[in-house]
């Protein structure tokens, strides 16, 4: 018979049945669509329960018993507030920042709203996610992966904004490292180019027909397991992933 701090256990960690052992959570913001739902894809296939986030899952075709989709638009700060709030106890080894918008233009013509929105999801998101479970994460030994962006590392003429949000979660995450590694925790900032993902559905811009000039978002949650499968004390704490060739479609919209 098991012990009632046994089955606390399980019901706090996940069980999963199949395999007859404790399951880790992993929760991944952007989940619902490119960067996010690869890695998303790669951590189910690693065993973990997968708590998602994102605004619509309707398009999300992932069909996994350990995957739990959570609605919230992370440009609402009331809602994010409550989405913490509610979630905050979640025992999870892994969280991934991978959420975000651009809107690329001359700095005048960009709107405030815009501006905005981009720091709230972009920058304080993140922060504020880190947060809420980084006792949990110390506890834990685990992994925070922030998918920071090229245009954070280069100047980013007509991104100054979505550029200064990522350079902003990238020196976050370098900064949290050299705070809280003798925990255990690890963090670590991948800085994509240019990615084949719905991003730039939205934009005047996007990738090209060839295939050396972009990304797959599959290339950057091969990284992630990559950075998972290395022995515990080595942490690689930032990687730029980019394309052979740099092209760039100025005609889609």
């Amino acid at each position: 018979m098991m012990s009632a701090n046994t089955i606390k256990s399980i019901v706090k960690f996940g069980f999963n049945q199949d395999r007859g052992d404790i399951v880790k959570k992993a929760l991944v913001s952007g989940a619902s669509s490119g960067i996010g739902k690869e890695i998303t894809k790669k951590l189910l296939q690693k065993g973990y329960e997968v708590f998602g986030i994102g605004r619509d899952f309707s398009k999300c075709n992932i069909k996994d018993k350990n995957f739990y989709p959570l609605v919230c638009n992370l440009k609402d700060k009331k809602e994010l507030h409550g989405f913490l709030q509610k979630h905050k106890k979640e025992d999870i080894s892994i969280l991934v920042n991978c959420a975000g918008f651009g809107r690329f233009a001359p700095h005048e013509e960009i709107s405030v709203s815009d501006i905005e929105d981009m720091i709230q999801v972009n920058l304080t998101a993140p922060l504020l996610l880190a947060k809420t479970f980084l006792r949990t994460l110390k506890r834990n030994r685990g992994y925070i992966f922030n998918i920071c962006s090229i245009s954070g590392i280069k100047q980013a003429p007509f991104g100054a904004v979505y550029g200064a949000t990522k350079a902003g979660l990238r020196h976050f995450g370098s900064s949290l490292f050299a705070e809280a590694r003798k925990s255990g925790i690890k963090v670590i900032n991948i800085n994509p180019d240019i990615t084949n993902t719905p991003f730039f559905n939205e934009l005047n811009f996007g990738v090209t027909n060839d295939p050396l000039s972009f990304i797959e978002p599959t290339c950057i949650a091969d990284t992630v397991e990559e950075i998972l499968n290395k022995k515990d004390g080595t942490v690689i704490t930032d990687i730029t992933i980019e394309p052979q060739l740099f092209k760039i479609d100025k005609k889609r919209v």
